[in-house]
């Protein structure tokens, strides 16, 4: 199995951090990772995005036409990216700031109110960790777990003082994409 995933937004609504903490967590459970961060020069306000590609055997190309998925946390990253995810595939918006919905009727979108969960969970700037763990639960593409342990080892030795927030709104968002995950898709996957 090999899935690829876009992440897309404002520089500094944490675009990077969310992919590479899939990345870790992929790594993590022995996955084949690549991270591709990608962004522009004026980065915190600017478009940000990184795709990740998470395989069980090595990744053949870095180049992805079509993801898997893509998480969209702007209007800006929306128009670029949900007419290029794959037939079948997932798009998780920040329904915060995209009003529109998607046209497609071939793809499963899934909005999220991300800064309200954000917010709640202790901290609305991490719209980016609420989406990562929305799409963890819908998908279920790594372990719950791994990704918590990648969230404390990238920030919990850099700002402990903010790692409780980034937990509880990654438990938050994957709450709500486990709920909303299609029943005939539903699998297990251990905390």
């Amino acid at each position: 199995m090999e899935r690829s995933i876009v992440f897309a937004g404002f520089g500094g609504q944490g675009i990077l951090f969310a992919g590479k903490v899939l990345a870790r967590a992929a790594m993590a459970e022995d996955r084949e990772v690549f991270w591709i961060p990608s962004y522009g020069p004026e980065m915190r306000g600017g478009t940000a995005s990184c795709t990740v590609i998470v395989g069980d055997e090595p990744i053949g190309s870095p180049i992805v036409d079509e993801p898997d998925a893509a998480v969209v946390l702007n209007p800006p990253s929306y128009a670029k990216f949900a007419a290029h995810v794959a037939p079948g595939g997932l798009l998780v918006v920040n329904e915060t700031l995209v009003g529109e919905a998607a046209e497609r009727g071939d793809v499963h979108e899934l909005r999220i109110p991300c800064t309200r969960l954000a917010k709640d969970a202790g901290d609305d700037s991490l719209v980016s960790v609420v989406a990562l763990g929305a799409l963890v639960g819908y998908l279920g593409l790594v372990r719950p777990a791994s990704i918590r342990a990648a969230i404390r080892e990238v920030v919990g030795a850099r700002r402990p003082d903010v790692l409780a927030a980034d937990l509880a709104a990654f438990d938050a968002g994957h709450r709500v994409g486990a709920r909303r995950r299609p029943h005939e898709d539903r699998v297990t996957v251990p905390a």
